[in-house]
Formats: structure tokens, C-alpha cells, sequence
């Protein structure tokens, strides 16, 4: 699964990166958080990977964007699932 993951700044920005390669820098939280998701979609549709969107929380890592393909074992049918933190 891919991950990309929201980072904070120093300057109360936020980045976002893909492993460790910066993809956007200096956003503001909002406007990071709907590119992320944005970018993670469009992934999932184009190519189908599984692909996730985190960021860091206070205890633990916050998932706000999930974009998995789940195979229906009895169909064996593909079901494309978005699931969407708030």
C-alpha cells in the first residue's frame, strides 16, 4: 500500500510528502489535507493501487483518506471501497 502522508512544518505550514520525497510545501492544513485525498484518488482510479492518506496525531497516526480495492471472496467480485475520515 502507498502511503502519503501529511507532515507539519515549523512555521505551522504543512507538507506533503510521498516516502520521503516533499510533493507540496508551506499549506495551510485544510487545503492539504482535501490535495492529499485529491492526489490518493486519483491514483486509485488511474492505476489501481491501494493508497492511503496519514497524518501525524497525538498518540497515534491519524488515517484520513483509505482507497482500497476489496476482492468479495464468494463473487470474487471487485468492490472498490473509499473511506473517508473526518
Amino acid at each position: 500500500m502507498v502511503t502519503i502522508l501529511l507532515k507539519p512544518l515549523a512555521n505551522g505550514g504543512w507538507s506533503i510528502c510521498r516516502q520521503h520525497i516533499t510533493l507540496f510545501s508551506d499549506l495551510q492544513l485544510g487545503p492539504a489535507i482535501t490535495l492529499a485525498r485529491e492526489m490518493a484518488r486519483d491514483e486509485h482510479q488511474r492505476l489501481g493501487r491501494d493508497i492511503r492518506v496519514e497524518m501525524p496525531g497525538p498518540a497515534s497516526t491519524i488515517v484520513l483518506g483509505s482507497y482500497t480495492h476489496a476482492v468479495a471472496t464468494e463473487a470474487h467480485a471487485v468492490d472498490c471501497r473509499v473511506t473517508l475520515a473526518a
